[in-house]
């Protein structure tokens, strides 16, 4: 979730695979994560296609692979929820 905005949990995995993978084309060419936007991915989950209309669109799809980091288990992505470390 981010805001009013709700996509399921595998949805947003397989966008953080997508902006990890995309973040390094090569050595010289880095794309700093606050400006990639995947939108232009065909393997986009079709959920995110709204968000790409919405200016704020890059800090969203950050924000959202931020919250499916590989150290934080699933229940503690959640807001709600405390105890896991």
């Amino acid at each position: 979730q981010d805001g009013d905005l709700k996509f399921p949990l595998e949805s947003v995995k397989k966008l953080k695979e997508l902006m990890d993978g995309n973040r390094h084309i090569s050595p010289r060419m880095m794309v700093p994560m606050a400006s990639y936007s995947p939108c232009q991915e065909k393997h986009l989950p079709e959920e995110f296609r709204p968000v790409c209309k919405r200016e704020d669109a890059p800090m969203i799809f950050r924000r959202l692979s931020l919250a499916a980091e590989d150290d934080l288990c699933e229940i503690c992505a959640n807001a709600a929820c405390a105890g896991c470390f």
